[in-house]
């Protein structure tokens, strides 16, 4: 089971399907590129996957896909 554990101390895991932590973003510009009618798994497959710590809100954003560590974004700290 995909898991990791959050700086809040939080375990997040990304197995349960749908996920309720998980988001899935998509360039505006890359959305544009799809026809009218969209193949779900396609849109799926170029989206990037955003997990929200339900204990801490921080964000953690796989820009680089799973393989990659992911990027933390702390709530507050974009100003």
């Amino acid at each position: 089971m995909p898991k990791m554990l959050c700086e809040c101390g939080t375990i997040l895991r990304w197995s349960e399907i749908p996920n309720p932590i998980e988001w899935l973003l998509i360039k505006d510009t890359d959305y544009d590129q799809f026809p009218e009618m969209i193949d779900s798994e396609e849109l799926y497959k170029a989206t990037t996957s955003l997990l929200r710590c339900p204990s801490c809100d921080r964000l953690w954003v796989f820009w680089d896909g799973w393989k990659n560590d992911p990027t933390p974004y702390e709530p507050g700290s974009i100003k």
